[in-house]
């Protein structure tokens, strides 16, 4: 298992930046709209907002389970959101189990 690494601030505790934001907030609304058509990455998103739905995530219930500890050490190897993809392996299942039965 990985030993984590858990790094804390103080409240309020500010890392300092490159950005001057002074200059920032200096730009004026042309500047800034100047500086979006003038840089190749910015890309143009002309999205019809009215045609999106909103979707809230199922809450979660923090439970205790107890798994073989390859298995838990397989979803872990994959990396960070092993709870995630362990919860998707189980909803498919959920899923597959809740189908109606075709008749023959």
């Amino acid at each position: 298992m990985k030993k984590e690494t858990i790094v804390t601030r103080k409240w309020g505790d500010r890392r300092k930046g490159k950005t001057d934001w002074a200059a920032v907030d200096a730009l004026t609304d042309e500047e800034i709209t100047r500086a979006v058509a003038n840089d190749p990455d910015a890309v143009p998103l002309d999205l019809d907002w009215s045609e999106f739905v909103l979707v809230v995530p199922a809450k979660k219930k923090a439970i205790s389970i107890r798994l073989d500890e390859d298995v838990l050490d397989f979803f872990k190897s994959e990396g960070d959101g092993y709870q995630r993809r362990m919860n998707a392996v189980l909803r498919s299942y959920m899923l597959q189990k809740a189908k109606p039965k075709k008749r023959a």
